[in-house]
């Protein structure tokens, strides 16, 4: 049997109580026996759309070409629509309900090229209700897919630039300070900021400082702590702060082999203040002081 595509990559809020991921793989293997599923994770919060946007779009370059399954899906049984967007012209078709969760990864890859309703039922199963679309509408279209049904027989074609968009919150720079939001923790406790190297760079260079050499930053709250700017775990000290290009290419608040979020009290969604500590005011290696949340800053989209 020849096969359109040999991988499915499936990202879910189900988590593994229950059996909702092991009968999407059951469903799956009924229709295209050959196919492999890759789990990409299952962890993501229930109902978090954003979270699970996030995880798939820093997946999304490292996929195996193929179909992807992403279900964060609380307005499931509503009208909203189940979707299949196409990207790098057919190289991956990624399957979703269409409020937001697909968008990150659509835009890693270079956008959409084509889109679809997922309204045609004689590709889906009759479910005994309409609360479960990752197995009676996104598992058998996988599966489908894989076999080579073309998209346009899995229903109407839709605009791609009508889609519902991702919901990311922006950083926020000034000459004298950057705010950020934490925009994920990971398994070690290292928070991941909403915010580009660049923009700290460029409170480098509105400062004239080197951040480059591992100079050391302000992470303004009500009570200061230092950050000091590093490449590795490895060049701070027990207790210390640093910020780290993350493997993603993102900024990172970081500890040696301890959680950073822990020792902050971070959660997402948390918003922090960057701005240049004076070479006079740096205190010496590894001293520091505790530290206070500010309130969460929400921009506007």
């Amino acid at each position: 049997m020849s096969l359109r595509y040999d991988t499915i990559s499936f990202l879910s809020d189900y988590g593994h109580t229950d059996e909702f991921v092991g009968v999407v793989h059951s469903v799956i293997r009924q229709i295209a026996p050959l196919v492999s599923v890759i789990d990409i994770t299952h962890e993501i919060a229930p109902y978090d759309v954003r979270a699970g946007g996030l995880a798939l779009g820093r997946a999304a370059q490292y996929l195996a070409p193929g179909v992807v399954i992403a279900v964060v899906d609380p307005s499931v049984g509503t009208t909203r629509r189940a979707i299949a967007v196409e990207v790098g012209d057919g190289q991956s078709i990624l399957l979703g309900p269409d409020n937001g969760v697909l968008a990150p990864a659509v835009a890693m890859v270079g956008g959409a090229t084509r889109a679809v309703w997922l309204n045609n039922p004689e590709y889906h199963l009759a479910g005994a209700g309409s609360l479960f679309d990752g197995r009676d509408v996104f598992a058998p279209v996988a599966a489908h897919l894989c076999n080579g049904v073309p998209l346009e027989e899995l229903g109407d074609l839709i605009e791609p630039a009508g889609l519902i968009p991702g919901t990311l919150p922006i950083s926020e720079l000034t000459e004298t300070m950057l705010t950020a939001e934490v925009l994920w923790i990971d398994h070690y406790g290292n928070a991941q900021l909403n915010a580009d190297p660049d923009e700290v760079d460029a409170l480098g260079t509105v400062f004239t400082l080197s951040l480059d050499s591992g100079a050391t930053l302000s992470l303004d709250a009500p009570t200061v702590r230092t950050v000091k700017r590093v490449s590795s775990f490895s060049e701070l000290s027990t207790g210390a702060l640093g910020l780290v290009i993350d493997s993603y290419g993102a900024l990172a608040l970081v500890c040696d082999r301890a959680s950073a979020a822990q020792e902050l009290g971070l959660d997402t969604g948390d918003a922090l203040t960057l701005s240049p500590l004076d070479s006079a005011e740096e205190p010496a290696r590894g001293v520091t002081t505790p530290v206070q949340l500010s309130p969460s800053f929400r921009p506007q989209s």
